[in-house]
């Protein structure tokens, strides 16, 4: 998909470098898009290393990760990020890193929820209205000590579609900083339109 013309995971990869904390991305695409993302990447002068990802979420940031530590055996601090949040603000990225450098394990950018929440049953009858003063909605990038993502990958049981989630389920604590309107999860036609319209090229 693209804004302005340019593909989500151009303005993603070139977000992400323009931070000026990350030395190197890592790109997990379908095995049968491998050669156009490079081709795409390449064109487009956005420097990453593409590698063929996995059957899900978590399969495939673990060929990623694999891949940035063959290049890189000495990093301590990874980032997993979506290509479907492209326009996430430099700062935001900075926050996180910042916050693991800082001694957090883990850490998660997140902005309070604003719509009411209801809890439903199986036939979609409303059973509970939830209170929203401790609910967070979860954007990306999600920060991480190399060790930390590396154990809860390790014990992983099943595949997730949260990072954070499976070092929760290790026991590690995740922190939190502030997310960001503009990282904004670019899924269905609407989303799109709303790039177009607020992000200029």
């Amino acid at each position: 998909m693209r804004v302005h013309g340019v593909p989500l995971v151009v303005h993603a990869v070139r977000g992400l470098l323009s931070a000026g904390c990350v030395r190197r991305v890592v790109v997990a695409a379908p095995l049968s898009h491998v050669d156009t993302m490079r081709s795409v990447l390449a064109e487009a002068g956005a420097n990453a290393l593409v590698v063929a990802g996995g059957a899900d979420r978590t399969e495939s940031v673990r060929l990623a990760l694999a891949a940035a530590l063959g290049e890189s055996p000495d990093i301590s601090i990874v980032l997993v990020h979506d290509a479907a949040r492209a326009f996430t603000p430099p700062e935001l990225i900075r926050s996180v890193t910042g916050a693991v450098a800082a001694g957090a394990p883990a850490v998660v950018p997140v902005l309070p929820v604003s719509d009411t929440v209801k809890r439903v049953d199986a036939d979609e009858n409303v059973t509970e209205t939830v209170s929203r003063t401790d609910l967070r909605t979860v954007q990306t990038p999600q920060g991480f000590r190399l060790d930390v993502l590396q154990r809860s990958y390790a014990e992983a049981a099943a595949a997730h579609t949260d990072d954070a989630g499976l070092v929760e389920r290790i026991g590690i604590t995740v922190s939190t900083v502030p997310g960001h309107p503009a990282a904004m999860k670019i899924t269905t036609p609407f989303d799109l339109a709303v790039a177009e319209a607020v992000f200029g090229r």
